[in-house]
């Protein structure tokens, strides 16, 4: 029975190591219950997001195209979720739910402004004035009591010309490459990325406009800034990671796929612009109120991002 020498309290096992070692374990079931907390409540904001009839919105595409039938030539269905159910900032080939390709040869000369007016004047007269609403890049018709928008489109050899971000004029587009690098990316991260854009926009949505980005711009800039991440699967966590490493790569200009433009954030100027600059501080300042937000363990925080 004796010789042993391994007492009880000895080793790891002194009363100050069981304490601070319950301690630990209470810290950590503190931790786990704020993450599911707050995992949650994004969850619950993904499900607002993602709560559009789709099958529904379609449906409206083909009922146009048969009813608009000599004014257009078809739909590209996009259907990312829109930024209008979205309520988040608008400015980007993928936030729209549909391009509507026109047939009026003469367009191109009128510009944007004129294909606009053809396509609201069209949807005027089939779903009524009040129902159809021009902004400065789409045209956003209310159905059903969904908002659904719409970017006039012409054919342009093997792609298309839409508005520019500005409205100013034309620019011409390959939707289909930008689509194909998202997916790719998304597929890659276990279907994790989509969701984690969609709620970064609703943040960027609550900021002053001049610290924001365009949703094409910042879908864009998800995929690199996710190129080779390896951490938690989580929507917290990819979020505290987009802003923190986006804070940094919004300084460098991103080459546009689709062929909109030369970069999807001409716009900002040149690497290292002030304006460049201006939202990456915006952004940075978003990763560290996470980051408070979580050292407080603070649903309420984390929350006041989305208002």
């Amino acid at each position: 029975m004796g010789g042993g020498g391994g007492g009880f309290f000895t080793g790891g096992s002194r009363p100050e190591d069981l304490l601070r070692r319950r301690r630990e374990a209470e810290e950590g079931t503190r931790d786990a219950a704020f993450e599911a907390v707050v995992g949650d409540f994004l969850g619950a904001l993904l499900a607002e997001f993602n709560g559009r009839d789709v099958e529904r919105t379609r449906q409206f595409f083909a009922q146009m195209e048969r009813d608009l039938g000599e004014e257009i030539e078809g739909t590209i269905q996009t259907l990312f979720g829109g930024s209008v159910a979205k309520r988040t900032y608008v400015d980007g080939i993928s936030d729209v739910d549909a391009l509507v390709l026109l047939n009026d040869s003469n367009l191109a000369d009128k510009g944007p402004d004129g294909a606009k007016r053809l396509l609201a004047a069209a949807l005027r007269s089939r779903y009524g004035r009040d129902a159809v609403r021009v902004g400065e890049v789409a045209v956003t018709v209310t159905v059903g009591g969904e908002e659904i928008q719409l970017l006039p489109a012409l054919r342009d050899g093997g792609g298309f010309r839409i508005t520019n971000s500005a409205g100013t004029g034309w620019s011409r587009i390959r939707p289909q490459r930008f689509a194909s690098a998202l997916t790719k990316a998304n597929q890659r991260l276990s279907d994790k990325l989509v969701p984690c854009i969609k709620l970064a926009k609703a943040i960027v949505s609550t900021l002053p406009e001049s610290h924001r980005i365009s949703g094409y711009h910042l879908e864009s800039l998800a995929v690199r800034v996710f190129r080779t991440y390896g951490g938690m699967m989580t929507p917290k966590a990819m979020l505290v990671h987009f802003f923190e490493e986006a804070s940094a790569g919004v300084a460098r200009p991103i080459r546009d796929s689709s062929g909109q433009s030369v970069h999807v954030d001409d716009g900002l100027g040149p690497e290292g612009s002030l304006k460049r600059r201006v939202v990456g501080d915006a952004f940075s300042r978003v990763a560290r109120r996470m980051r408070n937000a979580d050292g407080a363990r603070s649903l309420f925080r984390w929350k006041d991002l989305f208002e």
